[in-house]
């Protein structure tokens, strides 16, 4: 029993005394490995900071920002394994990091396939850090893209974390990508007016609008004959396309266009239901030209609308004629 324990002592005073031999090249290493990790981080926000007034070359900045980050990390991370154990080769850290890979892939494939839609994403500059973006429901401002999600900034003040993969894989709505933006807004006049009075005052209020862009001009054509309106769509372009100016300019047209409108007496009707009643024991019963079914009027004599109470009142007559021959027989 003794002579177990003795051994056992040896062994764990021959490895405090091996820790305390590889303790200044494990301090070394430490030393070595925080130095270039902070030179590492230092070229990524170098390189970051070179290409961040460039719209073009702004995503492959962060690309190249984040490479170069993770390769010099990975030699400081290899520099200092060799002052440890200074027996490792770089055969036997390209086999550990192979198997290691394999490993980590089929534990962390949803991590790594964000990450390498992240990339991806920077690369194909579809949207950037700015941009205001619609995706499922979602809209706001690119705050960040990360290698694992990105995240948008909505408009209320919310912060939506998308995973990269979804954001690559799914169609996504980019407002800001041209300089200009055209809005729209259907106008409903009334089937009595002017159509194209209305689109001439409509346009009128558009152009008037400061800040609305003569090139491509703004117009108005008529899209729908509703059921108590005929719709003018008026349509204008506006720069820059985000959503501030959007909402400002969509204020400023629209009540232009409602004043010039009403002050010159064109109708913006509520919806309306219209009832027709006919009498079938007309003799204009069956004929379309003189049935009082809408306007404008048929070709011919038209008979003059009925009410409910006349109708009423008729009905009441009728039932007192009968009821007297009823009691005269």
């Amino acid at each position: 029993m003794n002579a177990e324990l003795s051994t056992a002592w040896e062994r764990v005073q021959a490895m405090i005394n091996g820790f305390i031999t590889l303790l200044p090249s494990i301090v070394l290493a430490l030393i070595l490995f925080t130095i270039i990790f902070f030179l590492a981080r230092a070229i990524k926000r170098l390189v970051r900071r070179l290409t961040r007034n460039r719209r073009n070359a702004r995503n492959l900045g962060l690309v190249l920002g984040r490479l170069a980050q993770g390769a010099i990390v990975l030699i400081g991370l290899f520099l200092s394994l060799t002052i440890v154990i200074p027996s490792l080769k770089v055969g036997d850290l390209v086999q550990l990091l192979g198997i290691s890979g394999v490993a980590i892939g089929f534990a962390f494939r949803d991590i790594l396939q964000n990450f390498l839609a992240g990339i991806l994403i920077l690369l194909n500059e579809a949207f950037e850090i700015g941009d205001q973006v619609v995706f499922k429901g979602f809209e706001g401002t690119v705050e960040n893209i990360e290698t694992r999600a990105t995240t948008i900034k909505t408009y209320d003040g919310r912060r939506i974390v998308i995973p990269n993969a979804e954001l690559f894989t799914n169609s996504v709505t980019v407002n800001t990508a041209f300089e200009h933006r055209r809005i729209q807004y259907d106008v409903g006049i009334g089937y009595g007016d002017d159509i194209d009075l209305a689109k001439q005052l409509i346009l009128e209020a558009i152009n008037e609008t400061e800040g609305v862009l003569k090139n491509p001009s703004p117009d108005a054509i008529v899209v729908d004959l509703a059921d108590s309106t005929v719709k003018i769509r008026a349509r204008w372009w506006i720069a820059p396309p985000r959503r501030a100016e959007v909402l400002d300019f969509r204020d400023k047209v629209l009540a232009a266009i409602k004043n010039k409108l009403t002050e010159s007496g064109i109708d913006l009707p509520f919806p309306t239901q219209q009832i027709l009643f006919h009498d079938q024991t007309e003799e204009t019963d069956g004929d379309r030209l003189l049935q009082r079914e809408g306007w404008p009027a048929g070709n011919g004599k038209t008979p003059k609308s009925h009410t409910i109470s006349s109708y009423l009142q008729k009905i009441a007559q009728i039932k007192q004629v009968k009821d007297k021959n009823h009691h005269s027989t």
